[in-house]
């Protein structure tokens, strides 16, 4: 196997996590951006060779070239690599590669794997096992998104937008939700549902599937999943068969949600089931986090963990110590009481429920947001219900299309969002329109940062313009 490996791409969050992991292995690792980065910057820190812009210069004799599916084939870098016939794997590959050895635990979902596998590190570490993991988003505990502890077990994102997941064999699997997103690449819902499916049969003997019941996806998930020969909740142990257990609120769980309490500062609920060993379940959960989808992560990781052999009350402990990662309704600052909050959210499911987050933090007071669209496919396909998410908030503000990996598409922009909801505007340079929101704001208003393009620099811009209106007297 090779002793060294660049990756085109470095500077991106999935990425950059493999390189940490891949280094801290004892591999040789470089790789390059198309721009500088904070990111970038971290990684020269630890001993990465990080470059940029692309070159192919940059790529040392004899390595493994990984990329991601956001690499397009005209990179000059993977052109060379083309070329000089060296070895090119896709980032979950390589991942896969660094986590040899180990019970490997892929958390899928269209939303919500972040923090469900931040959760569920925190809580087995809290519970002595020490595991390593790869999360695409900083754990604030950590400071980090990988990590390389002394047990057996390693957690990881599964990303399904590519059906990279599908390069996984995991021991344990998680599955959040099956949201019909990324259609650019799996072309129908039929198929999007389909490759959770072809995820849940490389889960290995003997194994387990926590999934959630209360998405209906997922719930078909399950139904399917049993229908064709896994076992049910009382499998758990067996030594010939994956079991599956279902969590939520819905009365079909197998471990439910109970006793729900949703607070402006926290969560609360208590999980009941019965489990091969664990009859009588009986366990109270308290989080920092807010909102009904937290508590579902926070389930999904107690399961999961159950089922990795840490005890209930220990997990549920690491639980109520979990603080967050960073751009999951991440308090950038405050200025006069107006708090700046960025998060991640790009899906309408998940705006949706940031904005339910805000609301309740909010109280009675305003709700200002500004959202950067992630994609021209997403932003045609979910426009409407991207309005109808944003709509909770008391004043709206969308920017340009963020495009990412893709070209544009004639027809669509911003205004396909705008013009379905009532008093929202479209101001396209994304620092001007979080001046524009800076500048409404009054004490006690949330301002919300919305997006997974580079919408996060805005967060800062906006603190430091209320910062400049306080010295004006104007706050």
């Amino acid at each position: 196997m090779t002793s060294s490996y660049h990756l085109i791409g470095i500077g991106g969050a999935g990425m950059s996590v493999v390189a940490q992991l891949l280094k801290a292995e004892g591999f040789q690792v470089s790789g390059s951006d198309q721009q500088d980065s904070s990111t970038l910057q971290e990684l020269l820190h630890v001993g990465i060779d990080a470059y940029f812009p692309h070159d192919p210069g940059h790529m040392p004799s004899g390595a493994t070239v990984v990329l991601s599916s956001a690499i397009r084939e005209d990179n000059p870098e993977l052109l060379a690599a083309r070329t000089q016939g060296a070895p090119v794997i896709h980032r979950s590959e390589a991942l896969a590669r660094a986590a040899q050895g180990k019970r490997f635990v892929a958390v899928a979902g269209a939303h919500g794997k972040t923090t469900t596998s931040a959760m569920l590190a925190t809580a087995l570490d809290a519970s002595g096992c020490e595991p390593s993991f790869a999360i695409g988003g900083i754990v604030t505990a950590y400071a980090t998104g990988a990590h390389i502890g002394a047990g057996d077990i390693f957690v990881a994102e599964a990303d399904e937008s590519d059906g990279s997941f599908l390069n996984y064999e995991p021991t344990l699997a998680i599955v959040t939700n099956v949201e019909a997103d990324h259609l650019d690449h799996w072309g129908s819902q039929e198929a999007f549902e389909q490759g959770f499916v072809d995820f849940a049969m490389r889960v290995r003997k003997p194994g387990c599937l926590v999934i959630c019941v209360d998405d209906p996806g997922a719930a078909r998930l399950l139904e399917r999943l049993r229908a064709c020969g896994f076992g049910d909740a009382a499998a758990l142990g067996s030594s010939t068969q994956v079991a599956t257990i279902g969590y939520g609120l819905s009365e079909k769980a197998d471990i439910r949600i109970t006793d729900l309490h949703l607070g402006q500062l926290g969560s609360s609920a208590v999980l009941r089931g019965n489990l091969p060993g664990f009859d009588g379940l009986a366990t109270e959960l308290s989080l920092q986090a807010v909102g009904q989808h937290n508590v579902l992560n926070a389930t999904a990781a107690w399961v999961a963990g159950l089922c990795l052999g840490a005890a209930p009350q220990s997990l549920a402990q690491g639980l109520h110590s979990f603080t967050g990662t960073a751009r999951r309704f991440d308090v950038a600052g405050s200025v006069a009481g107006i708090r700046v909050i960025d998060d991640y959210a790009h899906h309408p499911t998940e705006v949706a429920s940031l904005m339910r987050q805000a609301r309740l933090a909010a109280g009675a007071n305003r709700v200002l947001a500004v959202f950067q669209p992630h994609l021209f496919s997403r932003t045609k396909q979910f426009a409407t219900q991207f309005a109808q998410a944003l709509s909770q908030a008391d004043k709206v503000v969308l920017t340009d299309i963020y495009g990412a990996r893709e070209d544009p598409i004639e027809g669509v922009s911003s205004h396909l969002i705008a013009d379905q909801l009532p008093g929202a505007q479209v101001i396209d340079d994304m620092f001007e329109a979080g001046d524009y929101l800076a500048d409404l704001a009054q004490p006690s208003d949330i301002i919300l940062t919305i997006g997974a393009g580079s919408i996060t620099k805005v967060a800062p811009a906006i603190l430091a313009r209320l910062s400049k209106r306080r010295g004006e007297g104007l706050l």
